[in-house]
C-alpha cells in the first residue's frame, strides 16, 4: 500500500510558487512551528516571515515565505503567501546585498529616531532569504 501524501500549493498574488505531493510540511505560524502530515485535522492559520520546509522522501525543499495564510483540508495544504520563493531560486549575491542595505536602513532609522518596524521587517526578510539560499548552495 503506498504511503499517503499531502498535495501542496504555494501561491502569491503574482504566481504559483510550488505545486506537488510531499510527505510533510513544516511552517512558521504566528503561534509557533506547525508540522503537517497526511490526515491532519483541518486548520487555517496565519504565517509569519519564515522558512517553509517540504519533506519529500529523504530530501527537504525550503521556501522563504513572507507572511500569509496556511489552510489544511483533508490531504491538501494551501499557502496563500504575501511573497514566497524557492530557496534554490534565490541569488546569494543579491540576498547579501539586500541584507546589507536593510542593515544600513535600520541603523539610519535608529539614529534619526524614526519608526524602525519597516526596516526591521526588511532585515528579517533579507536574513531569511540569505539563510535559505545558503542551505541549498552546497
Amino acid at each position: 500500500m503506498p504511503d499517503k501524501k499531502l498535495y501542496v500549493e504555494i501561491v502569491t498574488p503574482e504566481k504559483l510558487v510550488y505545486a506537488g505531493e510531499v510527505d510533510m510540511v513544516v511552517a512558521q505560524g504566528d503561534e509557533g512551528e506547525l508540522g503537517i502530515l497526511p490526515l491532519h485535522i483541518p486548520i487555517i492559520t496565519t504565517l509569519k516571515v519564515g522558512e517553509l520546509r517540504l519533506k519529500i522522501g529523504d530530501r527537504q525543499d525550503y521556501i522563504a515565505v513572507h507572511g500569509g495564510y496556511l489552510e489544511v483540508r483533508e490531504d491538501r495544504v494551501t499557502v496563500l503567501a504575501d511573497a514566497a520563493e524557492l530557496a534554490s531560486e534565490i541569488d546569494v549575491k543579491r540576498a547579501e546585498k539586500a541584507k546589507e542595505e536593510a542593515e544600513k536602513k535600520l541603523a539610519s532609522a535608529q539614529e534619526r529616531g524614526e519608526d524602525i518596524q519597516e526596516a526591521q521587517r526588511a532585515l528579517e526578510k533579507a536574513t531569511l532569504r540569505l539563510r535559505l539560499a545558503r542551505k541549498t548552495e552546497k
